[in-house]
């Protein structure tokens, strides 16, 4: 090894152990800090708090200059292994950046805690980290259940009765997404998959294969917000804190696209066809479901939530495919990364965005104009990450179709949920328009690093699907026909926009008060409320049930109070009993009637 090389090995070192315990020791240093009294104890927990970004960077450093060799700990756990691998390197480029920015926006945010939200996020942060970067599946999992249930900090950290609900959901549904993810990890590793790099061979020739796919859809399916499972997604995102909001559904929701991409039987065999139309389905359906039920919204935060569900959709359509056709695989997981890298971008700079509109003294013309760029990127238009993303995604499905739906290619549909985003844009537009603006001080750098986020996103994707090309098809900066291809989506989203804007606004005014008395006409956590709606009524029919049970019992009681009770003549043949003579007697008669028995029983004999 030369000097130069070894020098380098040093700094790819180095670059991994900073990658994880910078986060996790900050964390803790803010922790303790903060709970030291005195002055100077607030002092250092302020000043880590409001440089805590920082320990996003060394992930970014690795992400981008560390060696795709693996890195292994044999005294942890079973034996840790990590690795940058095509799929975890630019994943963890995508955490570093969100996370930092994040980070960056809890001391100026009106969330209060900053310190303790602040440490949450480290936390998250390096276990979320740990779910791009394992290569064993004992460490995926650990950082996936770590990440999982530190999330639900963040969600309850507003303490209100909101946070506390939305809080209990996630658990709930995290509790059932973790279970479904243990169960099939177990079965995985007994198969063989003890390294994700074997975890789809191992899945595949499982003789519990069908039990382990479904499992493992259910399981990751929860984190991706898949439909019917995405109901925590909208209750969360508005109580939790605006940075909290920005990493779960910008980096966060990607965790369950990377279980999928790591256990799934993905290339293997003649595929799936039964489980890749299964979630081909779950996933178009949360697609365009997620469009209507967003538009009724009256909170930002609850419509890009909305928007989040729809645009997952599209990844899980791209890994529904891959377990459809075999082929397709490779190329249909570029593009999921690909896409994944674009949407958590977009994503957390409009979620970031809504605080800068909200708090920030930046003029309102540059706030909009980034906000804008961010929003036309998440739709597709040419020249922003989404042209390069979602022209991947609809070539790597190349001529695949939906089986239940006559053969329809999957390419033709996937530029209609393209519609949907550009409806929920809209929508997310107006409401964040009308919302009123308190100025605030505004920090210069983080600032710029966020427009910067809007922005400038168009660059890493686009070199990032080059190369990834071949198998991933990208198109070119100027072309006229992948303009049109790009295009027609956001005009005809435009379009029906001023349409179901005005019809929303008209049932808005004229809402029963059957369907809703107090919120939206679809509240957030749709199916959710519908199915609290039952259980309420269900509840009530029971209580109801019980009461006039309650009423039978007791005039049973009262009427078995008035027969007269046995008890006294017992208590009197007892104490006779008691006697010595009643005794013998008793005694007398139990043996000649034993007698009497043995007698009669040996005559008949």
């Amino acid at each position: 090894m030369t000097p130069g090389t070894a020098s380098l090995a040093a700094v790819s070192d180095a670059l991994w152990g900073l990658a994880f315990g910078m986060p996790l020791i900050l964390a803790a240093v803010v922790a303790v800090t903060g709970a030291a009294a005195g002055g100077s104890g607030r002092k250092i927990r302020d000043g880590l708090t409001r440089w805590s970004w920082v320990a996003a960077v060394p992930a970014g450093a690795l992400a981008v200059l560390g060696d795709t060799g693996e890195r292994s700990i044999p005294w942890m756990l079973f034996g840790t292994t990590l690795q940058l691998d095509e799929i975890g390197r630019p994943l963890a480029a995508l955490a570093a950046v969100v996370y930092g920015l994040a980070l960056a926006f809890v001391p100026h945010g009106p969330d209060g805690r900053p310190a303790l939200l602040t440490s949450l996020m480290l936390l998250c942060f390096a276990a979320n980290l740990g779910v791009f970067l394992a290569a064993d599946t004992v460490t995926f999992y650990l950082c996936f259940t770590v990440m999982s249930f530190a999330g639900a900090a963040l969600v309850i950290h507003g303490r209100s009765a909101s946070a506390l609900r939305a809080g209990r959901i996630y658990l709930v549904m995290t509790v059932l997404g973790e279970g479904a993810v243990l169960a099939a990890v177990l079965l995985t590793v007994r198969a063989g998959g003890v390294m994700l790099a074997d975890a789809g061979a191992a899945v595949a020739g499982a003789p519990e294969r069908d039990l382990i796919i479904g499992l493992l859809i259910a399981g990751f399916g929860v984190k991706a917000g898949t439909v019917p499972l995405h109901v925590w997604l909208p209750l969360a995102h508005p109580a939790a804190p605006t940075p909290a909001s920005a990493v779960l559904s910008g980096v966060m929701l990607k965790a369950g696209l990377v279980g999928w991409i790591r256990f799934l039987p993905l290339g293997e065999g003649e595929g799936e066809p039964v489980w890749g139309a299964i979630l081909l389905a779950l996933a178009l359906i949360g697609g365009f479901a997620a469009v209507p039920v967003g538009v009724l919204q009256d909170h930002p935060k609850v419509i890009l939530a909305y928007s989040s569900i729809s645009q997952m959709g599209a990844l899980a359509a791209l890994i529904g495919v891959a377990l459809l056709v075999p082929e397709l695989a490779e190329a249909c997981v570029a593009a999921a990364v690909v896409y994944a890298v674009h949407h958590g971008c977009a994503k957390a700079a409009l979620f970031l965005g809504v605080q800068v509109w909200e708090l920030e003294r930046w003029p309102c013309w540059f706030v909009s104009a980034a906000l804008t760029v961010a929003a036309l990127s998440l739709i597709g238009m040419p020249l922003t990450s989404g042209y390069f993303a979602k022209y991947g995604a609809k070539e790597a499905v190349g001529d695949a179709g939906i089986s239940w739906a006559a053969g329809l290619p999957v390419a033709d549909v996937l530029p209609w949920i393209g519609v949907g985003s550009t409806l929920l844009i809209a929508r997310f537009a107006w409401v964040l328009r009308r919302r009123e603006r308190q100025r605030q001080a505004t920090p210069v750098l983080r600032g710029l690093a966020w427009v910067a986020l809007a922005v400038a996103a168009v660059w890493p994707v686009s070199r990032l699907a080059d190369g990834w090309s071949p198998p991933l098809s990208v198109p070119e900066w100027f072309s006229a026909s992948s303009w049109w291809d790009q295009s027609w989506p956001l005009l005809l989203g435009l379009a029906a926009a001023l349409i179901v804007g005005r019809l929303a606004e008209t049932v808005r005014g004229r809402r029963s008060r059957i369907l809703h008395p107090r919120g939206d006409i679809v509240p957030p956590g749709d199916v959710l409320a519908i199915e609290e709606r039952l259980v309420r009524a269900a509840g009530l029919r029971l209580g109801a049930a019980v009461r006039t049970a309650d009423r039978g019992g007791r005039a049973v009681r009262a009427a078995a109070l008035r027969v007269p009770s046995p008890l006294p003549f017992v208590e009197r043949a007892q104490l006779r009993l008691g006697t010595w003579a009643m005794s013998g007697a008793a005694l007398l008669l139990t043996l000649t009637a034993i007698v009497i028995w043995l007698a009669i029983s040996g005559g008949s004999a």
